[in-house]
C-alpha cells in the first residue's frame, strides 16, 4: 500500500503497523510539504498495490488533493482509495465519487463533539469489507437472541457493533444542520478569503507560509507560517498572552510553525488581533521579541 509519511500521525501509524503482517508500505515523495499530485501517487504504485491512504487536506500546509483525479487513476489500476477527511469535511465540498473509504471526526471543521464522526464506505465495498467488531447492533439477532451464524446487518449498521455514542450523535447531527444551513460552498469561499487575508498580513510582518503556494491550487482553511529570524515558540507564547488561539507545529527537520485555523464565524477584527500578535515584538521595545540562540549575546 501507499501512504504519505508526513501526513498527520493518525493516518500514518495504523498503516505502518501493517508491516508486522508483511504488508509493504511505501510513501509518496513530494517537493512541497503535503502537495500531492496524481503523478506523485502513481510513481509509487505497481501491480501489487491494493490500497492508497491519503488525507484530503494536509494538516500543516493546507493543500487539498484532487480526490476525483487520484481516485479515478487508482481505480483504473484496481487500487482502492482511503481518505482521512477531517481537515476538509464541513469546510469545503469534498467529493467522494472516487473514494472507497473516508473517515472524519466531527470535532474539527464540522464543529461537532469529540468521539463522534462519520464513515463512508462505497457500495462496491459494502460486502467486501469485514468489520472486526461483533455485537448485537451489527449482527442479525432477532429478539436479541444470539444466532449460531454470524450475519452482518445490511447498510451502515454493520459498522456499529454496540451502543452508539448517543450524546455525540445528537451534537454531530446539530452541527451538520448548522453547516448545511450556511452552505459548505459558502463556508469554503469564506475560509479562502480569510486565508488570503492572513497570508497578506503575515507577509507584511516578515512571515512566510510553510510552502511556497502556487496560484490556482486548492487550499484548506489552515495557514502555517514561520519567520527566518525569529523564535517561533516565542511568537506563539506572545499570541497566547494576547488570548489568540493558534497551534505550534513543526516539520520533520524540527523547524517550527504557527498554524492558524479560523472558521466562518471568526471576524476580521479577530484576524487583525492575530496579525497584531505577530508584530507585537516591534511595538513593545521594553519586552523584546525572543531572539534565536544564534542571535543572543552575553553581556
Amino acid at each position: 500500500m501507499v501512504i504519505y509519511r508526513d501526513d498527520y500521525p493518525s493516518n500514518v501509524y495504523p498503516w505502518l503497523a501493517l508491516q508486522a503482517r508483511e504488508v509493504e508500505v511505501r510513501s509518496v515523495e513530494v517537493s512541497r510539504l503535503g502537495c500531492i499530485s496524481v503523478d506523485d501517487v502513481l510513481k509509487q504504485v505497481d501491480g501489487r498495490t491494493r490500497l492508497v491512504a491519503l488525507a484530503s487536506c494536509h494538516y500543516l500546509s493546507g493543500f487539498r488533493i484532487d480526490l476525483d483525479t487520484i481516485g479515478w487513476a487508482l481505480h483504473g489500476r484496481g487500487i482502492a482509495l482511503c481518505v482521512d477527511g477531517i481537515q476538509s469535511v464541513g469546510a469545503f465540498p469534498t467529493s467522494l465519487a472516487q473514494v472507497d473509504f473516508m473517515a472524519a471526526d466531527s470535532r474539527k471543521w464540522l464543529l461537532g463533539p469529540g468521539a463522534a464522526g462519520v464513515l463512508h464506505v462505497s457500495e462496491e465495498w459494502q460486502d467486501r469489507l469485514r468489520p472486526t467488531g461483533w455485537g448485537w447492533n451489527n449482527l442479525d439477532c432477532p429478539g436479541f437472541v444470539a444466532r449460531d451464524r454470524l450475519e452482518f446487518r445490511p447498510g451502515a449498521r454493520r459498522y456499529e457493533a454496540g451502543t452508539a455514542n448517543l450524546l455525540g450523535l445528537v451534537g454531530l447531527n446539530t452541527a451538520v444542520k448548522l453547516i448545511l444551513d450556511i452552505g459548505v460552498s459558502a463556508i469554503g469561499a469564506e475560509l479562502n478569503r480569510k486565508r488570503a487575508y492572513l497570508i497578506e498580513g503575515a507577509r507584511r510582518a516578515g512571515y512566510e507560509p510553510v510552502v511556497d503556494e502556487a496560484a490556482g491550487a486548492a487550499w484548506g482553511g489552515m495557514l502555517s507560517i514561520t519567520h527566518p529570524r525569529r523564535d517561533i515558540a516565542g511568537v506563539f507564547e506572545i499570541l497566547g498572552k494576547m488570548k489568540v488561539r493558534a497551534s505550534l507545529r513543526e516539520v520533520r527537520s524540527g523547524q517550527k510553525y504557527i498554524r492558524f485555523s479560523p472558521h466562518f464565524y471568526n471576524t476580521d477584527a479577530e484576524l487583525d488581533a492575530a496579525l497584531a500578535g505577530l508584530s507585537a515584538w516591534r511595538a513593545t521595545p521594553r519586552r523584546p521579541f525572543p531572539l534565536l540562540p544564534s542571535e543572543r549575546q552575553t553581556v
